[in-house]
């Protein structure tokens, strides 16, 4: 990590603003600026971890933690019932452009299959 804090860090001392949906103290909620379905939630560890592997092999609690509170979330939403998706995003080709692991929680409407097409199976 360069010098200066990567985004998640400043939103977590409070350097930034961020829509907060739930906080403890390992792990903070923030709704997505940039919402890829009516409900769009970044589910983040203060410990910063650079993708979803590296946080399974330092801290399985946290990252059991993370999915924990995504599903907390979704039921406080009224999205758990319908359904909700979970997603990591690992590297650039992934998509992934914040290197600080996040899980997205985005639910609210129907979702389509994994690359936007209908489930099959």
């Amino acid at each position: 990590m360069s010098e200066e804090k990567e985004l998640f860090l400043r939103i977590i001392a409070r350097e930034i603003p961020a829509d907060i949906v739930r906080e403890n103290e390992r792990v903070i909620a923030i709704r997505d600026i940039n919402p890829q379905a009516p409900t769009h939630v970044l589910v983040i560890p203060k410990e910063r971890y650079r993708n979803a592997a590296e946080l399974a092999a330092a801290d399985p609690a946290l990252l059991s933690e993370l999915i924990t509170t995504a599903h907390e979330i979704a039921e406080a939403e009224g999205i758990s019932e319908p359904g909700y998706r979970l997603l990591f995003n690992t590297n650039a080709d992934a998509g992934q452009t914040i290197f600080h692991v996040h899980l997205h929680l985005l639910g609210g409407e129907w979702l389509g299959g994994m690359t936007g097409g209908p489930l099959k199976g």
